[in-house]
């Protein structure tokens, strides 16, 4: 069994095993790894042995931890984390800081370690997870700008926690007796290194990629990985362990250029990262010896209860003292700060090096892993009740998913969140979905029908979706699949004719809707509004005159968009019946102005009696115009 192949396919193996459990069970993914790597290790079933691996077991896990931080730092984006800069600034300064000091006095004073080892520890666990905190998120779907904060804050003090842990290390074990000081200058340097490798390495790689026929297609995602790799290696060759901040950057970089390899990347990358994620929680933990975690005693849970209750809020509150937080999201802040698989792995490297100078790392090994299994349950089975509790977990019914970011899709997005609506708009389009950003929209960048890309704007909790892009087959698909993972949602799907391609029956009989009414030529209108041949206002609706929103005589002037009743704003569409006193807001071709105008007027709309519900959104309208 002394096979080190095996060791290895077995950890793979049994690593994806668990987390597709995990899923079916609704349960965080490392609770499973954890518990597989202790019953199929050396202390249970003695199928996996890492030790087999010797130095090999670093050498696998600086590769995975390279392809985990590149895929973190993508799913980063500079426009939420600026957002957020203050209370994420001062998470990875003075809440690190707090942490480091809070567990070196928590590991002397309640375990009485020596002072080497104390130090090594609280630098240990100024990181948190990313790798467990955006599935944990996905799960609980807590306020977003939390959900930014806890995410921003993982990934960039995996960055920095495991240079300082490393410099910590060095410290600790180099006979000269390396001073404090040189050990700030080789945490500075190594950050700065790390980062200008990693912004040089992808900038290098977005320009690559903006030259389509460079790369040939089927290699984009190699190409990319062994370039994370080479950056990786030598970033670390030029400064130890700064490869670690390079990845990192470099992820951020492509992740918030527009580059067509981008949406590809993103599915290949994470479907990598829960391989990378499953086979290292499996041999790390598996080379933990429960032993060595029964021997923290009483203690140990004393500590890590420490850790949590009194260290992570001070931290917290210390680092956010001068934010615009209220009460209520620095309690949940200080609630969730799960530890993850960057703390795991150098918590090994420290194990390893240490033996390696005759000290025992074991001990701090052990109450890592302690740490990491508590904080994950902790935050997995009641994040969501104290998210909840403390009313910032998003409702469900809340907004509309928009396919589509051209000029009509943003329009109707804008109008939405006006009303006071959540809106996500998803497109494959960079030049549509950068404009979108630049208005205030959420956008999604990435192809619709990728389950990955629906499932990230969470359907299930969302009022309804709206099918908008230029070709209806596309949007009777997304429609369908949307309401299959949201069953009670409202789907309107767009056509452009009546009775060709997708019908007004095929959807009226799968459940849908027509937005606006009727068929749509969302291509013509989208065109006019870039041609500056349109504007919008509102009107209120002054009789109830029943009349026909597909009618023909209106079709290429007028194009209602939403309708306020009572102070609750929708989209129009073929189901919705305008009554006196609704507000309507209509999207009109001023090329034929007037016969707009008239046509409003002959069916009841009076563009000069606004009050009452809709005075503040005409308001904000004409604001606009």
């Amino acid at each position: 069994m002394d096979n080190p192949a095996l060791t290895i396919g077995l950890a793979m193996g049994l690593g994806m095993l668990s987390q597709v459990i995990a899923r079916k069970l609704y349960l965080p993914g490392i609770v499973l790894l954890l518990a597989a790597g202790l019953l199929f290790g050396p202390d249970g079933l003695n199928w996996i042995r890492p030790s087999t691996l010797g130095p090999a077991l670093n050498i696998i896990v600086g590769f995975a931890v390279a392809i985990i931080l590149f895929e973190g730092g993508m799913n980063l984006r500079l426009s939420r984390i600026k957002r957020e800069q203050d209370v994420i600034r001062g998470l990875i300064t003075m809440g690190a800081l707090v942490t480091f000091v809070g567990g070196t006095i928590a590991t002397l004073i309640l375990l009485g370690w020596d002072f080497r080892t104390s130090i090594l520890f609280g630098t240990l666990i100024i990181v948190t997870g990313p790798t467990v905190i955006s599935p944990l998120l996905k799960r609980i779907r807590i306020h977003h700008g939390i959900s930014t904060v806890l995410e921003a804050e993982g990934i960039l003090l995996d960055a920095i926690g495991a240079i300082v842990a490393v410099v910590a290390l060095e410290i600790a074990i180099s006979p000269s007796g390396l001073s404090i000081i040189k050990g700030i200058y080789h945490i500075i340097t190594r950050l700065a290194i790390g980062t200008i490798l990693g912004i040089t390495g992808g900038y290098l790689l977005t320009l690559l990629f903006r030259i389509r026929s460079l790369v040939p297609d089927g290699l984009e995602n190699v190409f990319i990985l062994s370039w994370v790799f080479a950056l990786f290696q030598i970033s670390n060759a030029v400064s130890p362990e700064s490869g670690i901040a390079a990845v990192t950057i470099a992820g951020m970089t492509i992740g918030n250029s527009n580059t067509y390899i981008h949406r590809e990347l993103l599915e290949f990358k994470e479907q990598l990262t829960i391989l990378m994620i499953g086979m290292l929680f499996i041999l790390l933990a598996a080379d933990v010896r429960i032993s060595d975690i029964q021997a923290l005693g009483m203690n140990g849970i004393f500590t890590v209860i420490f850790l949590i209750v009194v260290v992570r809020p001070a931290s917290v509150f210390a680092s956010t003292i001068h934010s615009n937080l209220d009460l209520r999201h620095k309690l949940l802040l200080s609630w969730i700060a799960p530890r993850g698989i960057v703390a795991a792995a150098v918590a090994s490297l420290f194990s390893y090096e240490l033996s390696l100078h005759g000290f025992d790392g074991s001990q701090l090994r052990a109450l890592v892993f302690l740490l990491i299994t508590v904080t994950v349950l902790l935050a997995g089975i009641t994040g969501g009740w104290v998210a909840s509790l403390l009313n910032l977990k998003r409702k469900s019914e809340s907004g509309w998913i928009i396919l589509g970011a051209h000029e009509v899709s943003r329009l109707l997005a804008r109008l939405l969140k006006q009303g006071g609506d959540e809106v996500i708009c998803i497109d494959e389009d960079p030049k549509a979905c950068r404009l979108a950003e630049d208005e205030g929209i959420k956008v999604f960048y990435g192809n619709a029908l990728s389950d990955r890309t629906l499932q990230r704007a969470e359907p299930d909790i969302r009022k309804g979706i709206i099918a908008l892009s230029g070709n209806e087959e596309v949007n009777f698909i997304f429609s369908q699949r949307a309401k299959h993972l949201g069953k009670q949602m409202i789907i309107l799907t767009g056509i452009k004719q009546k009775n060709e391609g997708i019908t007004s029956k095929m959807i009226e009989e799968t459940g849908g809707r027509i937005p606006f009414g009727r068929p749509v030529d969302i291509d013509l209108w989208s065109s006019w509004i870039r041609k500056g041949h349109t504007k919008y206002s509102s009107y209120e609706m002054d009789e109830n005159l029943n009349f026909d929103l597909s009618d023909p005589s209106m079709v290429r002037l007028i194009l209602p968009i939403v309708s306020e009743r009572l102070g609750s704003l929708l989209p129009v569409d073929d189901h919705l019946k305008i009554k006196k006193g609704d507000f309507v807001t209509f999207l009109i071709n001023t090329q034929k102005e007037d016969e707009a105008e008239n046509w409003l007027k002959s069916h009841g709309f009076n563009p000069g009696n606004v009050s009452g519900p809709g005075l503040a959104l005409y308001a904000q309208l004409h604001a606009r115009e």
